[in-house]
């Protein structure tokens, strides 16, 4: 019995409950909530239902949390039913109802754990789009990480996800870029507004390598090859980065195209004529204030042209054009006001200002020795993915980055992430399967393959229910980090898995030795191992990350 089945039965009995006495049973939340108590020995479930509802239905909450334990009593897969406190009711299941848990999981297999929530959901989620001007620093790679796990998720509960990045190939950036690139080209100093680092003497000679004669051109038309050229070959550099990273994008979307095919002054035009926008000072405002900004953004300036947030309105308008229910923006510390300018800007092109999420992620710090690491090999002044990923891995790399919360600034301990060590959370979840894997090989060579009709209702050792209600939870935790979008509760709930795998291994012996022979609770306990297998498997890769089977 799953936690979700749980609940749905204890919702049902209730509703017995409340029908018998002639009472109002609309009252009943549903989902009822359904915790594990702290201590073990209060049950293996909990519920505060009837402290919720007495009142509403004018009962004593303990006199209807007794009503309600005698009807779970009498319900199949219960064990037992016991209130507590002032209304609270502990709840213990039966182990083969317990048990069924682990045939569930070894069915379903990879899609243990999805969910359809969000199915018939078409989500836009754009995230990392770092500047086509140098390698991904680590804010951006932090997004990388985080995006790509958050789609996984999104798309677990049915959801229909387009990962996005989009290239801001426009604006005054991209020319600093292109005279940086010539100035190295020339082997002049960077400009002092300019970009420096080995990366642009790379590009500058990969770009006179296919235009030889770029710097004979008159100024202009060299200002142009090389801002083309070097913007092009920093996107590759940058997908390729991003792929080895093992994140890969649907759609890369271009700013400059809004500009060129006329979009960025149709929208304005189109939120004029909406009454969206209003005219003072000789330009024309977005009321952004009514959603929370501290000031009303300029859309088109006292010269006419436009404000840099005009693209971004006419950006949206393509996404919603392209039938996206949702646009979820990730974006970086410094772009809080984009919360309200982007719903400002949803509203005024008629949509539901609901429709846009922005998650802002903090900064990334990295440090080795108990020092800060400042600086890059390639980039100079900053420290990039590849940095990054040249010293802990990917696998490190992805889950350190994914473990916290993207609204908190995360220092990474380099030195903890290169040991083989309990100490290091990856390594940690990472060796928990090896090590049931390890198992599933030897029970291979013992002629023993995990039975799905095994009699788990054997499965009745404290660490074993354990184990098997930590696995339980999984479905939840992934519907729970879905809906907050927080892909860091993921990894803390394999952390929690591999550590009841641990304490149960420790006390459970699962092969037979010497000359033993296999015995019912062998393949109970070798199907339980599968399960909470399978279910480490599922949950690393929604993070993006290997589940070694030998380490």
């Amino acid at each position: 019995m799953t936690p979700a089945a749980l609940a749905d039965l204890v919702r049902s009995s209730a509703v017995q409950v409340l029908t018998a006495r002639g009472l109002d049973h609309s009252v009943l939340p549903d989902p009822v909530t359904i915790e594990r108590p702290r201590n073990p020995e209060h049950g293996d479930y909990a519920t505060n239902l009837a402290l919720q509802v007495a009142k509403k239905v004018g009962l004593a909450p303990r006199e209807l949390a007794e009503a309600l334990a005698a009807e779970l009593t009498a319900a199949e897969g219960i064990a037992s039913a016991e209130v507590a406190g002032p209304g609270f009711l502990n709840l213990r299941l039966a182990a083969d109802a317990q048990g069924e848990l682990v045939r569930r999981v070894l069915s379903a297999g990879r899609d243990y754990g999805r969910g359809d929530a969000l199915a018939g959901t078409r989500i836009n989620l754009e995230f990392v789009s770092a500047n086509p001007t140098g390698p991904i620093h680590l804010g951006g790679t932090r997004w990388a990480a985080v995006g790509d796990a958050l789609g996984r998720l999104l798309a677990a509960q049915g959801a229909e996800i387009t990962r996005e990045y989009y290239i801001n190939d426009a604006g005054a950036q991209i020319d600093r870029f292109a005279r940086s690139l010539i100035a190295a080209a020339l082997g002049e100093p960077a400009p002092e507004d300019g970009y420096a680092g080995s990366y642009i003497n790379d590009i500058a000679a990969e770009v006179l390598r296919k235009e030889p004669s770029a710097l004979t051109k008159p100024e202009d038309e060299r200002h142009a090859i090389f801002r083309q050229a070097g913007v092009s070959l920093m996107l590759e550099e940058i997908k390729r980065t991003l792929h080895e990273f093992g994140t890969d994008f649907d759609v890369f979307f271009s700013e400059a195209s809004l500009h060129e095919s006329g979009s960025v002054a149709e929208v304005v035009e189109r939120l004029k004529e909406a009454g969206s926008l209003y005219f003072a000072d000789d330009a024309w405002w977005l009321r952004s204030t009514d959603h929370g900004d501290d000031k009303d953004r300029v859309v088109l300036k006292s010269d006419g042209t436009p404000a840099y947030i005009a693209a971004d309105i006419a950006y949206l308008r393509d996404k919603f054009e392209r039938g996206f229910d949702l646009c979820i923006y990730m974006l970086g510390a410094d772009h809080h006001g984009y919360i309200p300018r982007l719903k400002a800007a949803a509203a005024g092109l008629g949509h539901d200002p609901g429709a846009v999420e922005v998650l802002i992620g903090q900064l990334v710090n990295l440090v080795s020795g108990g020092k800060p690491v400042r600086m890059s090999k390639r980039a100079g002044n900053v420290v990039t993915l590849e940095d990054l990923v040249e010293a802990v891995g990917v696998d490190a790399a992805r889950y350190e980055l994914c473990r916290y919360s993207v609204d908190s600034i995360l220092d990474i301990d380099l030195d903890l992430l290169r040991k083989h060590t309990n100490e290091n959370p990856v390594f940690y979840v990472q060796y928990a399967h090896a090590r049931l894997a390890s198992l599933q090989r030897n029970a291979a060579e013992l002629g023993l393959r995990t039975q799905a009709d095994a009699d788990l209702g054997l499965l009745t050792h404290p660490r074993e229910g354990d184990l098997i209600r930590t696995i339980g939870e999984f479905p939840t935790v992934l519907r729970k980090a879905a809906e907050l979008r927080e892909p860091h509760r993921v990894a803390r709930y394999l952390e929690s898995l591999a550590s009841a795998y641990h304490k149960f291994y420790d006390v459970a012996r699962v092969l037979p030795q010497g000359d033993e022979e296999a015995t019912p609770l062998t393949h109970a306990r070798l199907a339980l191992c599968e399960a909470a297998r399978q279910v480490l498997a599922n949950g690393l890769s929604l993070l993006g990350v290997s589940a070694p089977e030998r380490m």
